[in-house]
């Protein structure tokens, strides 16, 4: 490969595919929350706590995983495990490895939980006051009457 910044390059589309997945997974849960509010009751207090803990955790494991990028990249690269071609990178380092290899790591963070959205099957949520439906549950083991105690070997 030639010509300035390859690795940038590399990186781009990987990129650009998570942006477009989570806008779309964005429009999905807009839409989704749009169909779930019936009403203003008082389960509305309830769900509107969902999403805003939904995205602190999504922040939280986004910024761990760029901690832990951060950390074990410049262990490889430190090691000698990963080189990296000075002629192919922006210039800017996070420490020992270029800039550019953080953005695998900010695609998983807007992947996972984007597929997460999109691949969640649509249907009454569990709220207050509602139970979530039970499925029968089936047992291949021959059930016996009960014994009274005195009839127990």
């Amino acid at each position: 490969m030639t010509g300035s910044a390859t690795y940038a390059l590399l990186a781009v589309p990987f990129l650009g595919a998570a942006v477009l997945v989570a806008v779309l997974a964005g429009v999905v849960s807009a839409r989704r929350r749009r169909g779930d509010r019936p009403g203003a009751g008082a389960g509305a207090a309830a769900g509107a706590r969902g999403p805003r803990s939904a995205v602190l955790a999504g922040v939280v494991a986004g910024v761990a995983l760029l901690v832990m990028t951060g950390v074990f990249n410049n262990v490889i690269v430190g090691l000698g495990i990963v080189a990296y071609d000075p002629a192919l990178v922006l210039g800017a380092r996070v420490g020992l490895f270029p800039v550019e290899d953080l953005a695998y790591s900010i695609g998983a963070v807007l992947l996972l939980p984007s597929c997460w959205v999109l691949l969640e099957r649509p249907g009454p949520r569990p709220g207050p006051g509602r139970r979530p439906p039970s499925r029968p549950v089936r047992s291949d083991r021959r059930t016996e009457p009960s014994r009274r105690p005195e009839e127990t070997p």
